[in-house]
């Protein structure tokens, strides 16, 4: 059974988002469609709008809005890597010799190109960067450190934890601790308020903008 999930902007609450100072609370209405959303995004609006107690074209309008202003990054599927043959999973920690601007680039560059890594963050502690890597078997993954972060310039460390079992994958944002956050800002002004924020914001926002957690 295939499994679809929408996408959210990580690196900042849900319930808030910061442009240029602008706080934009969302109100209770599009957090539940949030919610219903990571659930089922396959559902049709009229299903999602009678689950949070809408009519559909104000859900519908809401759904568009996040949308634009990038709260909804995207819609995806979720597959079963074992059953497509991605059966070992490893995160690796890597350090850089140097953390300048053109070593940073160029690295970064060579994994987002690397379809072997899922995932990558720049992280604080021991490790520069942790990534998440699928692939077949170990003489993949051994193949996969040759070429790809070996010969990376200014990579001194990696650090490899074979994944044994995963207890916890996939998992939606926790929507009921971004409407914890949002306190008493969240719903200032009404939805119509709330959807000319929205708006606004998906005016300003830069093109290329990345997330410091960023999926890749």
């Amino acid at each position: 059974m295939n499994h679809y999930r929408v996408t959210l902007e990580s690196g900042i609450s849900i319930s808030k988002i910061a442009m240029n100072d602008e706080f934009i609370p969302l109100d209770h209405h599009s957090l539940r469609i949030l919610d219903e959303l990571q659930r089922d995004a396959r559902q049709t609006v009229q299903q999602i709008a009678d689950a949070v107690g809408l009519s559909p074209t104000p859900c519908w309008r809401r759904i568009k809005d996040m949308e634009a202003s990038g709260v909804i990054r995207g819609y995806t599927v979720i597959v079963d890597r074992e059953k497509v043959g991605l059966n070992l999973a490893a995160v690796t920690e890597v350090n850089l010799d140097r953390h300048s601007e053109a070593k940073v680039r160029d690295f970064e560059r060579a994994v987002a190109a690397s379809p072997q890594v899922v995932r990558c963050a720049s992280a604080t502690g021991p490790a520069d960067y942790i990534l998440t890597v699928l692939v077949p078997d170990i003489k993949h993954y051994e193949q996969f450190l040759h070429t790809t972060l070996f010969e990376q310039a200014g990579v001194t460390h990696v650090r490899s934890a074979i994944v044994l079992r995963e207890v916890k994958a996939d998992a939606p944002l926790p929507i009921d601790m971004a409407s914890t956050a949002a306190g008493p800002r969240r719903g200032r002004g009404g939805a119509a308020a709330q959807g000319a924020r929205l708006k606004r914001r998906a005016q300003r926002k830069r093109p290329g903008r990345t997330p410091a957690f960023c999926r890749v």
